[in-house]
């Protein structure tokens, strides 16, 4: 069966995996039933639900007790016909929705998590989680969200995921999240909180944002301290059954859903989604008749170093290798995804691709004979303004480096694919022993995400006392024999040292860099400091905007060429310009 034929099979399923219940003690209501959330859960239209009270399973297993009483008094012929009533409609919700057990756990530092399980799952299994979580029996009883000293993040995330279920940071861009703003915990914390392996998602409240300054931006794989990319799903929290007309921030059920595209609607389904790599499954739902376009919605964030995009792949003019090139490239930085059949430019209609068959199996031929060693990527198609778009989905490798025709590696600089140079290819292979050297168990205190090689033989400067750039490169030194400058250069995102380069040899953003410091060399009187860091230019080329910025340290100048946004942290942010 085809990519497109599997897909076709598919249904958009409406999901609210974040309700509370009578079972939380800050629930907002009086009186309000079980049946009663099930109601308004059908009225707005939901497929599949997840009680998530805080630290405890209580308002699911009162459903359940309801219902077993119910079903009791039926065998015994005993039910009154209002008590039948209330049975068949738990049956007929029931057999319509798909209601998950879960809970908010709150973590140390009282960061909001939530695992969502099975409804085959055991609840004396659930609550035993919560117990190994240290969770007080008291507060498992009360459904209150103060715990005391419970246990970490990292901790809670492997123990939910190792029990089978389903691991989401619960409003990971606001209060109680693992990557609010303004919480004054380090940065490499941050980083192993939202790209740890046993994390599944990341709950957001502002989805439906567009623009570089989204939180689901943030996360897509394009931050250097961030490579993972992370599924952002939405949910409402809601602690009553309508929302409150007077503060907007207390959502009734189903105010902020997601849909996610399934063969059936399971647990068993939703899991393997949550497990793999396919975000064009879920979306957020949007109440208007606009439907949500995958493919626009990437098209607008643009080519980066996780994503590239070719109008077409014929053997003519190069096409087809290109693409071969990104797929390498891609496996040997940080993974990423191809569209082919569309340009990067919004403005342009969609080309498509005629014959979406044999376009695959021509690319999966090319790719398996090419490509060395095996690589394991997913091939789909997907549909935007009428027209079939080819999508390949490359892993970062786990046997790097990848090579074409066995000798030619490509990596991937931002949104250009290059040919490694030797630095790199060493870089490629140390990082993978070492990464091979420090598997599991983990380190006690959160590591950097991509290990920093340098060269021993090259002196390196002085460390400033602001972390550089995260993008970008810098000159750090220069000599010259027989006529020719040959550079060292500083890639600020993984830190890496490659020497020898010359103006000929240069890729685009080096080239650019070594022609800066030869002919337009930093004036310190013209640059705009702001204290020790400072702008020396700004330009806009290819629709993004780069940055050449200088830091003062130790009587010495570090300047930093071709930085973008992404790669802006603490005091550099001041430079950057809104859109």
């Amino acid at each position: 069966m085809s990519a497109k034929s599997r897909r076709s099979k598919m249904h958009w399923y409406r999901m609210d995996l974040h309700l509370h219940t009578p079972g939380s003690s800050d629930y907002h209501e009086t009186g309000v039933e079980y049946l009663d959330i099930l109601h308004q859960t059908e009225i707005r239209g939901l497929d599949i639900v997840a009680f998530t009270d805080h630290n405890t399973v209580a308002g699911y297993g009162a459903m359940l007790d309801e219902i077993n009483k119910l079903v009791y008094l039926e065998k015994l012929n005993r039910i009154q016909p209002s008590e039948k009533h209330k049975l068949d409609e738990y049956r007929r919700l029931l057999d319509k929705i798909l209601v998950l057990p879960g809970f908010e756990f709150t973590a140390t530092f009282g960061f909001h998590i939530l695992g969502i399980f099975s409804p085959d799952a055991p609840l004396s299994q659930l609550e035993h989680i919560l117990l190994s979580l240290n969770v007080p029996p008291e507060a498992m009883n009360e459904g209150s969200s103060v715990v005391g000293a419970s246990s970490d993040v990292l901790t809670a995330y492997r123990l939910i995921n190792q029990a089978g279920g389903i691991v989401i940071a619960a409003h990971a861009n606001s209060s109680h999240g693992v990557a609010m703003r303004g919480f004054d915990f380090g940065g490499q914390t941050k980083i192993a909180y939202t790209q740890d392996p046993n994390l599944h998602a990341l709950e957001l409240t502002d989805l439906d944002r567009k623009g570089r300054h989204s939180t689901a931006r943030f996360f897509d794989g394009t931050k250097p301290e961030y490579p993972r990319r992370m599924r952002c799903v939405q949910g409402s929290d809601a602690h009553q059954m309508t929302a409150d007309p007077r503060n907007q921030k207390n959502l009734g059920i189903g105010d902020r859903a997601t849909e996610v595209l399934l063969p059936e609607r399971s647990f068993e389904e939703l899991h393997k989604v949550f497990q793999g790599n396919d975000f064009a499954r879920t979306r957020p739902y949007r109440l208007s008749h606009d439907p949500y376009d995958h493919i626009q919605t990437v098209r607008e964030e643009g080519a980066s170093i996780v994503q590239a995009f070719h109008e077409s792949m014929t053997r003519r003019g190069g096409r087809l290798y290109a693409v071969i090139a990104d797929v390498c490239a891609l496996a040997n930085t940080n993974g990423g995804t191809i569209y082919i059949g569309v340009s990067a430019k919004v403005k342009e209609a969609p080309v498509g691709v005629q014959n979406v068959t044999e376009s695959i199996d021509m690319l999966r031929t090319e790719i398996e004979s090419k490509i060395t060693p095996p690589l394991d990527l997913e091939i789909d198609v997907l549909e935007t303004q009428g027209k079939s778009v080819i999508r390949l989905q490359i892993p970062r490798g786990n046997d790097t480096p990848y090579a074409i025709d066995d000798n030619r590696i490509y990596v991937r600089d931002e949104a250009e694919t290059n040919l490694a140079v030797r630095d790199e290819i060493v870089q490629i292979i140390m990082q993978n022993i070492i990464l091979r050297e420090q598997m599991p168990p983990p380190p006690a205190e959160p590591q950097p995400a991509v290990p920093v090689m340098v060269s021993a033989d090259v002196q390196q400067p002085d460390a400033p006392k602001v972390e550089p750039p995260r993008t970008g490169v810098e000159v750090i030194g220069t000599e010259q024999r027989k006529g020719v400058k040959y550079h060292v250069m500083r890639d600020l995102r993984n830190g890496s040292i490659v020497k020898n380069v010359t103006r000929s040899s240069a890729r685009r953003l080096w080239h650019y860099a070594i022609s800066e410091k030869e002919s337009s060399p930093v004036k310190p009187d013209k640059v705009d400091w702001r204290g020790d860091v400072g702008l020396w230019k700004r330009s806009k080329r290819g629709g993004t905007i780069r940055y050449d910025l200088v830091q003062r340290s130790n009587d010495e100048l570090h300047v930093y060429y071709g930085v973008t946004d992404d790669g802006m942290h603490g005091p550099w942010q001041v430079f950057i310009e809104d859109e």
